[in-house]
């Protein structure tokens, strides 16, 4: 039996429990629910900064594209007149611009298939081997990264110079290549530090050499970096003005004629031209996320049907 005391005790004891319930509900119903309000806003907060990203990178592509259907009818293009497909219709219209866009296109192509062996070699050196000197090695592959432009082409000029070297094309090459250099090595060499070996390591226990095991796993499973970096070095030849006005001498390349263009007048071929180079850079850039991702169905390597089992 319990005594008149012990009742209020007990009833007091089971309300302080209920509330405490009660409360403790409440807030792990209201955590969950204010983790979810604040993941929708910071969610909502990083989309918009994107979106915002992406415009501000997308507009001046968009102005280039919509000004090559432009036809302007005084000496400056930079105000919308009157749609027009004249542009396109002649795009080597003016005169020298079709030359200094082979120019261009020979030196980025030149540099770029260069700077790529090169790199892609030097890479693999640089992350399989351990030599005398390594160290030093990865260091200065980032001096042409940190160096200004106008630093790095004042200093290949007083090489050329010092060498006797006549400036042009071949000084032109030159240069790229030691500055996309660096570009295609921290490329590649990323894409071969997280390269798993056990497909190498399978193939030279079926026989195969080490110049078979290169050719036909090592170099197609880090293809999608070989070809970024590739895409990367024609980018930057391509579109670089300032080491290549201190070493171009006579030569004009097509950034070079843009800059003596601008000073009086952009035709709209020049928003023609440039509407080509980025579709064509486009298109390598989807053609380099299927080859990823073909290497990366190569590289998942899964038997179709499990092993029977041995009774």
């Amino acid at each position: 039996m319990e005594s008149a005391r012990t009742r209020p005790s007990r009833a007091l004891a089971a309300g302080e429990a209920t509330s405490a319930g009660t409360v403790t509900a409440a807030r792990e119903t209201r955590g969950p629910r204010n983790r979810r309000t604040g993941g929708k806003l910071l969610d909502a907060g990083l989309n918009l900064y994107a979106g915002l990203a992406l415009l501000y990178l997308l507009v001046p592509i968009a102005v280039i594209l919509v000004f090559s259907f432009n036809k302007p009818l005084g000496r400056f293009n930079f105000i919308w007149q009157r749609f027009s497909f004249d542009a396109w219709k002649d795009p080597f219209g003016v005169p020298g611009i079709g030359d200094a866009l082979r120019v261009s296109i020979e030196v980025a192509g030149l540099s770029t298939l260069i700077a790529t062996a090169l790199g892609t070699l030097t890479a693999l050196a640089l992350v399989r081997y351990e030599f005398r000197g390594r160290a030093a090695v990865n260091f200065f592959i980032f001096i042409p990264l940190a160096t200004p432009e106008v630093v790095l082409g004042a200093a290949l000029l007083s090489m050329f110079l010092n060498f006797s070297v006549a400036t042009g094309f071949t000084t032109i090459v030159i240069a790229h290549i030691m500055f996309n250099l660096s570009f295609v090595i921290v490329t590649v060499r990323s894409r071969l530090i997280g390269f798993d070996r056990s497909l190498e390591e399978a193939a030279q226990d079926l026989g195969a050499t080490p110049w078979q095991t290169f050719r036909l796993i090592t170099l197609p499973l880090i293809m999608p970096g070989v070809i970024s970096a590739a895409l990367l070095a024609f980018a930057l030849s391509i579109d670089d003005y300032v080491i290549t006005s201190f070493n171009n001498g006579s030569t004009i390349t097509f950034p070079v004629f843009i800059w003596g263009a601008a000073r009086v007048a952009i035709p709209p071929q020049i928003y023609v031209i440039a509407s080509m180079i980025f579709l064509f850079t486009l298109a390598m850039m989807l053609l380099t996320v299927w080859q990823q991702r073909r290497a990366e169905r190569m590289a998942a390597v899964r038997p179709d049907e499990p092993e029977p089992s041995q009774g």
